[in-house]
């Protein structure tokens, strides 16, 4: 059942960067899981850098984190793109 959240926590996180970023109409459901998978992977990142809470998880925090991430890893592809 774990995975399963896991993608479903992804896919939301990845859908809210991509609407705040501005490039929800550019990706498809299985880009937002892996962009909100790997959003979550940078957050956590970033967190243990500036010495943040790295214990993301299903909660508030978690999700913040990850969508701090996930914006972050759109905002270096747009870059990367132009």
């Amino acid at each position: 059942m774990g995975i399963i959240f896991t993608i479903i926590f992804g896919g939301i996180v990845g859908w809210v960067a991509s609407l705040i970023m501005g490039t929800d109409g550019q990706q498809g459901i299985i880009l937002n899981i892996v962009v909100g998978i790997v959003g979550a992977v940078i957050g956590g990142w970033i967190m243990g850098l500036i010495g943040g809470d790295t214990s993301t998880g299903f909660s508030i925090y978690g999700f913040l984190v990850s969508l701090l991430g996930a914006c972050v890893l759109l905002a270096v592809l747009k870059f990367i793109r132009r």
